[in-house]
């Protein structure tokens, strides 16, 4: 339980407060300082954005909150993004939803931009330019983005889900309290994996695997990782490398700050965010495969579809896709192969050609929403490959379906091939 503390509001906040700024302000405070009364919070602080995760229709209480605020003539204070819908407004006929999800999913999202938030649809907003500053305090949602913008970033939200993330939007507050403290940053757990080969780390799978130790190890707390290769040529970090690892290891446990020392910019050194008493522990090259294992349920080689794109495809990942395509055979016909995206990215990736190369093998692209939460698969869709971590970790329960992980390269390979095609020397 937090130590007894009084909050002591500015003489702004209590007007907020009292509804001198309106009766959705007035609502949103309430919770805002509710929380910080719950947190032990000394004072409210000032954010400069906010990235909304309610965007997503999972019932009645969501959708009526965000309405109430609109009808109380709410708006946002910062700039506010959206995370995905559950709908893809630019290709509507990929979902195949009922008229409860159709209907009310697109409320929520109407409501959104009702309130002002960016029409972004996107849990990577990092992709299409909402980077905060280093230090910045914000109050993101979403817990790929929370971990991204933290770690990869260095600007400070702690862990903000559905009606936290609006009221804190509407009134520009957060309790200081979680990740906004220096100290809450520090490192209370260090894994070392120095004493793997570094061509292990050459493939993105193993950056999924790292995700998974990094969330079973880690959970809630705050891990330093030291001896990833930094070189990218000798299978090193890469920024899409972080967001999948910080994804996958928000999954697998509660990860909302991860430091990768020499790497991400709070960690110059161990010494700079380690805390005094820290644990240690030294990582195998079989605990980097047993966490790959984790995230395959099946070790058969049928398959029926591909997903790419969780969190959502970046430009660095379509280039380095339409690089694999190149000019080689289409998908078999009976593999459906999805990639999901924002529209910023899908936008650059057509100007680009990139995406052009994909949808001439057979692809297809899903935008505003993602393949693991809507209702877009085939419901004879049985086996499904990927090579991001959060959607392996998520899809068997949200879909009923196996999955199996892989590189890039083994996707593409495998959707050709119509079978699962992986190459296990990669983990000898």
């Amino acid at each position: 339980m937090p130590s007894q503390v009084n909050l002591v509001l500015t003489t702004e906040e209590q007007a907020m407060l009292a509804g001198a700024n309106g009766p959705a302000v007035a609502m949103c405070m309430r919770i805002i300082v509710g929380v910080a009364n719950a947190n032990g919070a000394e004072k409210l602080i000032e954010i400069e954005s906010a990235h909304a995760d309610g965007t997503l229709y999972h019932g009645e209480a969501g959708l009526d909150f965000t309405e109430k605020l609109v009808a109380l003539g709410g708006k946002v204070k910062v700039r506010t993004t959206t995370n995905v819908g559950s709908l893809d407004l630019l290709h509507p006929d990929l979902v195949h939803g009922d008229k409860t999800l159709m209907e009310h999913g697109r409320r929520l999202m109407d409501a959104h931009i009702a309130l002002g938030c960016e029409p972004t649809w996107s849990c990577a907003p990092y992709q299409a330019g909402h980077r905060p500053a280093f230090g910045t305090h914000v109050a993101w949602a979403e817990s790929n983005a929370i971990a991204f913008v933290n770690s990869v970033l260095g600007a400070r939200s702690d862990r903000y889900g559905d009606f936290l993330d609006l009221s804190a939007a509407v009134t520009g507050r957060v309790p200081f309290g979680g990740l906004h403290h220096d100290a809450a940053r520090k490192a209370v757990l260090v894994l070392d994996f120095s004493q793997i080969d570094s061509k292990m780390f050459a493939e993105d799978a193993a950056w999924a695997a790292l995700g998974v130790i990094l969330g079973n190890r880690a959970g809630t707390r705050v891990a330093a990782m030291v001896g990833l290769p930094g070189d990218l040529s000798d299978g090193g970090v890469t920024e899409d490398r972080l967001k999948g690892m910080g994804a996958t290891g928000a999954s697998a446990g509660g990860v909302g700050l991860f430091h990768v020392v020499g790497i991400t910019p709070e960690a110059p050194t161990l010494e700079a965010i380690v805390a005094p008493s820290a644990e240690y522990v030294v990582m195998t090259a079989e605990d980097v495969r047993q966490a790959r294992d984790q995230l395959s349920t099946t070790a058969s080689d049928k398959l029926d579809a591909v997903s790419l794109g969780t969190p959502h495809f970046s430009i660095a990942e379509f280039r380095a896709l339409a690089e694999v395509i190149g000019d080689g055979p289409k998908f078999a016909e009976y593999i459906d192969f999805y990639i999901s995206t924002s529209r910023d990215v899908m936008s650059r990736a057509k100007d680009l050609g990139y995406l052009d190369i994909f949808l001439a093998a057979g692809g297809r692209v899903l935008t505003d929403t993602c393949t693991y939460v809507t209702p877009v698969m085939s419901t004879n869709v049985k086996n499904v490959m990927t090579n991001s971590g959060k959607w392996a970790w998520y899809a068997p329960g949200n879909l009923g379906i196996d999955t199996v992980l892989g590189s890039l390269s083994e996707c593409v390979a495998s959707a050709r091939a119509g079978r699962v095609v992986r190459d296990e020397s990669l983990w000898s």
